[in-house]
């Protein structure tokens, strides 16, 4: 009998995980077609919108699950939540992406967007080991390591901005998916607004199911916020970029995923912490590392071939990596 109701549990957590990412994805999709359609309102560019609105609009699910985990004390959750997605984004999706087809890499990504996410990776491993003499009463991202981390934002934003005013030439083509002039301002606020709850209510039954299936299953918030939950924040990246690699339109992947990860952890994990001090947890340092690991095998790779791509070999290896580390992380529990 106690082994049916578990069982029950579980599957009422799954379910509450698969439910909390729709309503969280639909909610981000919503937001970002939102507040993209006010924004053309304002006769505001698509290179504007694209670095700013659809750039937040992407991390928002790590965002949302992010600020619910703090509200709810899961400080272990909202870590590994952008620790996870950011392994998942570099190992795996660009794996799998550069296994469809090759990944071109633009000079911008092989010289400011993939060395900042070494860097990123770097700093979370200094903060998570080290007891910095600033009144932190122990190790792992307190409220200074948020500042710091808040400053390294502001400078990608700044560089970002100052790099297209600089090559206005290099301005993306509009996303026709984002229809800001087929949208009136009424219906933009309802999808704003709209989007906003489904973010709500998304976050708060993943961050809830989550913690329920960890205590049922005996497994840490930890390990399930650098499986399930970072997977599940990932996907929207993963389908977008395999999909772009199987139409041979792979360079947008390298992008995506390397912006990603700065915001995760410039931004989301910084704003976690000035919230509330996020505390190291069990193995922390490995998943840090693997952060900055997976940036370097990416960097050695582009820098290594005259073609500036991700060869299949390197998406195979990125795969193999990743494996490895599951592994680990699952065998010691």
């Amino acid at each position: 009998m106690i082994e049916d109701l578990l069982a029950y549990g579980w599957w009422v957590g799954a379910i509450g995980i698969v439910l909390g990412f729709v309503a969280l994805v639909k909610g981000a999709d919503w937001l970002v077609d939102g507040a993209s359609a006010i924004a053309k309102q304002f006769g505001i560019s698509d290179l504007v919108i694209g670095l700013t609105v659809v750039a937040f609009g992407t991390s928002m699910p790590e965002f949302v699950v992010n600020m619910v985990s703090v509200a709810e004390g899961s400080t272990d959750l909202a870590i590994t939540n952008i620790l996870g997605s950011n392994i998942i984004n570099t190992f795996v999706i660009l794996g799998l992406t550069a296994l469809v087809y090759p990944i071109v890499s633009q000079k911008r990504s092989r010289d400011f967007d993939i060395p900042l996410s070494i860097i990123a990776g770097v700093l979370v491993l200094i903060f998570v080991t080290v007891q910095l003499p600033f009144g932190e009463t122990e190790k792992g991202i307190g409220r200074i390591g948020g500042v710091v981390l808040l400053a390294m934002f502001c400078y990608f934003l700044y560089n970002t901005f100052r790099h297209a005013k600089d090559h206005p030439e290099e301005e993306p083509t509009p996303d026709p998916s984002l229809k800001g002039g087929e949208i009136s301002v009424r219906r933009a606020l309802c999808l704003v607004l709209g989007g906003l709850v489904g973010l709500v209510v998304g976050g708060e039954m993943i961050v809830k199911s989550a913690v329920d299936i960890a205590m049922r299953c005996g497994v840490s918030e930890a390990i399930i916020g650098l499986t399930i939950v970072a997977l599940g924040t990932s996907l929207p990246e993963l389908a977008t970029s395999v999909i772009a690699a199987a139409k041979h339109n792979s360079d947008i992947a390298l992008g995506n995923v390397f912006g990603s990860n700065i915001f995760n952890v410039f931004f989301v994990l910084a704003m976690s912490a000035t919230v509330h001090p996020l505390p190291a947890y069990e193995g922390i340092e490995l998943d840090a590392v693997m952060v900055a690991l997976g940036s370097v095998i990416v960097w050695m790779a582009v820098k290594t071939n005259h073609e500036r791509k991700i060869q299949r070999w390197a998406g195979a290896l990125l795969l193999l990596v990743y494996a490895g580390y599951l592994t680990y992380r699952l065998i010691s529990l």
